[in-house]
């Protein structure tokens, strides 16, 4: 049995709330849990208090226990400093700009220093 912490959807329609819940693994987002670990309210401003709230205890002890966490609450775990930093991996290049227009601005930056000079 796997276990993980995430998020489990409630709330109104445009008005979410989500519970930071210990589930199996391959139960639906918001189906059978095994136990309520904290809250988290996204329409609440980012220094409210009540934005995030979390029982640390058993946090620590499903986390002995083996449970992964999801990405997002592994973030607010971190956060909280209940798990060490979690390194995001680097952002994608394919919106950068391709050779031949890297070309061009490079040349272009070297006519502009050459002209400063």
């Amino acid at each position: 049995m796997s276990l993980s912490i995430r998020l489990s959807r409630g709330g109104a329609k445009k008005r979410p709330f989500y519970r930071i819940v210990i589930a199996e693994s391959r139960s639906p987002r918001d189906g059978r849990f095994i136990e309520r670990l904290g809250t988290y309210d996204p329409m609440l401003p980012q220094d409210h208090k009540d934005r995030i709230v979390l029982k640390d205890e058993r946090i620590r002890y499903w986390i002995g226990v083996g449970a992964q966490p999801s990405d997002r609450v592994a973030r607010f775990l971190s956060n909280a400093g209940i798990i060490p930093k979690i390194e995001h991996p680097a952002q994608t290049t394919k919106s950068s700009p391709k050779a031949k227009a890297q070309e061009r601005l490079k040349a272009a930056a070297e006519a502009a220093a050459k002209a400063a000079e």
